[in-house]
């Protein structure tokens, strides 16, 4: 049950930042925390799969902070958040046996972030008067929340 929660929250994370939850997700991977090897997914616990990710993560959090980024909520982003999480969701699930509930969870997990970091982020920016101080909080929840995740499993 553990891992269908984490899958779930994993997708939340992907739902706020796309590239942060994979990167997270193979970080734990290579580090021994979500035992992989043997699996399909086992290449993100390669030795520069979390670097590569990791980049990818940081790319996106400076996209994030422009003005001309498009709204998470088109089709193309909603729908590589689902995606992500869904991916996420199914690395959790697998290391847990079940890697379709995991991938059910995460995809439902992406959607919630999603809308529910675009509405949170909007009234953050509301009440700063600004963007920018809302996307770094958003940004600190994404990757502090997605490593407290991981950490908890068994």
């Amino acid at each position: 049950m553990i891992f269908l929660l984490a899958a779930l929250l994993i997708g939340i994370v992907a739902g706020l930042r796309a590239m942060t939850a994979p990167a997270i997700v193979s970080w734990a991977a290579q580090l021994g925390v979500l035992p992989l090897q043997g699996t399909p997914l086992a290449f993100l616990g390669w030795r520069f799969t979390p670097w590569i990710l990791s980049l990818l993560a940081v790319g996106e959090l400076i996209t994030d902070q422009l003005p001309t980024t498009p709204s998470r909520k088109l089709l193309a982003p909603f729908a590589t958040r689902v995606v992500m999480g869904g991916f996420c969701g199914a690395a959790v699930g697998l290391a847990g046996g079940q890697w379709w509930l995991g991938a059910a969870a995460g995809a439902v997990g992406a959607v919630l972030g999603t809308l529910g970091g675009a509405a949170a982020r909007a009234r953050l920016a509301a009440a700063f008067g600004r963007d920018r101080p809302a996307a770094l909080l958003e940004d600190i929840v994404a990757i502090g929340g997605g490593i407290a995740i991981l950490a908890l499993l068994p």
